[in-house]
């Protein structure tokens, strides 16, 4: 199997270490929506990312279609993903939380690097952050310490935060969130965390490309 995309990316990171919690062996293709955005739509037409190149030519797109086969994959005892019930409504639900605080970091941080300095929308940056510490405050609540066997609500919120300490610093202070804080040094410490640190030279443009 191929993964396609970049870890400084948290949904290419997030199945990349799925996969490596499984057992589950891949290759990666690292091109980027960016400087490889023709190839990019070649494997998948809306040019996203990730993308999973299963090993008889089948292209999965979007990361809850490839974490959906990985967990059949494997069988529901070693699925990341509780099969019913409540644990599997709360994971779901932690799953929501963590990929909202993704989705509206990100938005803050492409409308800082990719319009023309002139044309950046401050109010739409004032808007997203006050969801993102909205979604941040729900999910210190909620937050609990990361267990022997890491679940895929585990690996999702290790994942968003990765990302804020990367892309949107000023959104997770020092001090603020000690409970999600401590979760993300133990997410760290875990081989699968560190095989997939985004590379140096894994890096957006500053300005329309």
């Amino acid at each position: 199997m191929i993964l396609v995309g970049q870890y400084d990316s948290p949904f290419v990171r997030l199945a990349a270490i799925s996969m490596h919690l499984l057992g589950i062996p891949f290759a990666r293709n690292t091109i980027s929506v960016f400087a490889d955005a023709d190839e990019m739509r070649r494997i998948n037409p809306l040019g996203r990312i990730p993308s999973l190149v299963l090993d008889d030519g089948e292209v999965l797109i979007e990361s809850s279609a490839i974490l959906d086969y990985l967990d059949e994959r494997v069988g529901p005892e070693r699925a990341l993903l509780p099969p019913r019930g409540i644990e599997r409504r709360r994971a779901l639900q932690m799953i929501a939380l963590a990929s909202g605080t993704i989705d509206k970091a990100g938005a803050m941080v492409y409308e800082r690097s990719l319009r023309p300095a002139e044309k950046v929308h401050q109010p739409w940056i004032d808007r997203c952050r006050v969801q993102l510490d909205s979604v941040l405050r729900a999910l210190e609540e909620r937050c609990s310490p990361l267990g022997a066997r890491p679940m895929q609500a585990d690996v999702t919120l290790g994942c968003a935060l990765g990302y804020l300490h990367l892309r949107c610093q000023e959104a997770i202070p020092a001090g603020a969130y000690p409970k999600l804080d401590r979760f993300f040094l133990a997410c760290r410490a875990l081989e699968a965390f560190q095989k997939t640190e985004p590379a140096a030279d894994e890096v957006m443009p500053s300005r329309p490309i």
